[in-house]
């Protein structure tokens, strides 16, 4: 959901080298659990496949509300895919969105910093709930709605901590705008929300195997 859409330039080298080797541990660690302790199958690589081309073709779907908004489906890649499998994901599917125009090339370690955030918060609030007593939908939409809410306060401190080169405005008048933005975002996620709770529900329902990894043995299915 969250998505910074400035274009090349928009941020110092300084800020986009950072974020870029921060992107790039982040996806080093999550490269060596696939290796070392979670080993990837064929299923779990047709899964991230699948996650990968629905993720991409939704995120070109462009809502012209305060300069365009738009789901990406990451809290659902990481319900189904969990957070490792999830960046590398997302890391392809800003790769592609940077290749026709969408995000500058400089942006996608902000950006991935972005929705790893996304990925892994709904995640782990999906597989929390899984503890108590509540239905895989609301599980789900819970799950949504925060990983999008994180999603956004790290796309915002991202930018005020980079600044936009060429911008004279203060960081009151900076962090309102993006407040709005985020806003506007937050009232997507609600339907988001929905599409993602009633997707989890029908998998937990026909598939509950692709869903073993975040749900607890303890847990009783909803």
């Amino acid at each position: 959901m969250a998505h910074i859409h400035l274009p090349d330039g928009a941020f110092s080298i300084q800020w986009i080298i950072t974020w870029w080797i921060i992107a790039i541990i982040i996806l080093g660690l999550c490269l060596y659990w696939l290796k070392k302790v979670k080993k990837i199958d064929n299923k779990k690589i047709t899964l991230a496949a699948m996650l990968t081309a629905a993720s991409f073709a939704i995120f070109q779907i462009n809502i012209p509300l305060f300069g365009g908004v738009h789901m990406n489906l990451t809290p659902l890649i990481g319900m189904l895919a969990g957070p490792a499998i999830g960046a590398i994901i997302v890391l392809i599917v800003n790769i592609f969105s940077a290749a026709i125009g969408h995000g500058g090339w400089g942006m996608i370690g902000a950006n991935l910093l972005v929705n790893v955030t996304e990925v892994t918060v709904a995640y782990g609030i999906y597989k929390a709930l899984g503890k108590i007593n509540l239905d895989t939908f609301s599980k789900a939409g819970i799950g949504t709605i925060t990983g999008v809410l994180f999603g956004n306060i790290t796309m915002i401190l991202i930018i005020l901590i980079s600044g936009i080169q060429g911008v004279n405005q203060d960081i009151p008048n900076t962090l309102y705008g993006l407040s709005l933005l985020a806003a506007v975002n937050m009232g997507v996620a609600i339907i988001e929300a929905f599409i993602t709770g009633y997707v989890v529900s029908y998998i937990k329902r026909v598939r509950p195997d692709m869903l073993a990894e975040v749900t607890p043995v303890a847990a009783t299915a909803k």
